[in-house]
């Protein structure tokens, strides 16, 4: 596996713990919103397995968790070989992921290699093509939120409100999403390079109106909140 940057602390990204992330390079969607763009067309420095094995290595006394991130980690075949080698060094595993790979998914779950899995849901599925500017079918999405919902030990869905996603839009995802166990919203922020700026003369989300929708949205979940 290659990777596009390691951070060394965070105690944000991973609910209740310690943790370190690492991103992976490249990912097998466009979403005009993106915030890691270098990561998706792997024009960042690269950094191989190993680098990063050694990195948690001196990290171990003040961490307790990886967060596994990108770009996409799963379309990366040793993903699960990696995830087994933080496993044997006693990490709590986070794993990001699009959904986009449902077979790696369900291998993953099966095998017990993430403790926490957090899939982006980037719309409603019927709009996926436009947000994403990929022709990944619905189904892989479907499917892999189905076995997230299954068998994850802890997960979470998130969205982002990314300008041109609506309010009716949001409602669209609770209703394919539940019921589950926590979906959180993410606002967006303009004053971070994205992959297509074009995007930012879009409409978005009011955050008033987000906010007195939201006990209809939360009907669905145990958890819904924006973070």
């Amino acid at each position: 596996m290659l990777f596009g940057g390691f951070q060394r602390t965070t105690l944000v990204d991973c609910p209740g713990r310690v943790a370190s992330i690492a991103f992976v390079l490249g990912c097998n969607m466009l979403c005009h919103y993106c915030y890691n763009p270098n990561l998706v067309f792997r024009k960042t420095g690269r950094m191989d397995e190993e680098v990063i094995i050694d990195a948690l290595r001196k990290r171990m006394p003040l961490i307790d968790a990886i967060v596994v991130t990108g770009g996409e980690p799963t379309i990366w075949k040793d993903l699960p070989l990696f995830l087994g080698r933080l496993k044997s060094m006693g990490f709590y595993i986070k794993l990001d992921t699009n959904g986009s790979n449902p077979l790696m998914l369900k291998y993953i779950l099966g095998e017990g290699l993430a403790d926490y899995v957090a899939m982006d849901v980037k719309a409603p599925w019927r709009s996926y093509r436009k947000i994403t500017g990929v022709a990944i079918g619905k189904e892989r999405m479907i499917e892999s939120a189905r076995e997230i919902k299954l068998h994850a030990p802890d997960y979470e869905f998130r969205t982002t409100l990314a300008p041109g996603l609506s309010m009716e839009d949001l409602e669209g995802i609770a209703q394919q999403l539940g019921p589950a166990k926590r979906w959180l919203l993410q606002p967006f922020s303009s004053t971070r390079t994205i992959l297509d700026p074009s995007v930012l003369s879009l409409p978005t989300v009011n955050m008033a109106e987000l906010e007195g929708r939201l006990p209809r949205l939360s009907a669905h979940f145990q958890e819904c909140r924006v973070r």
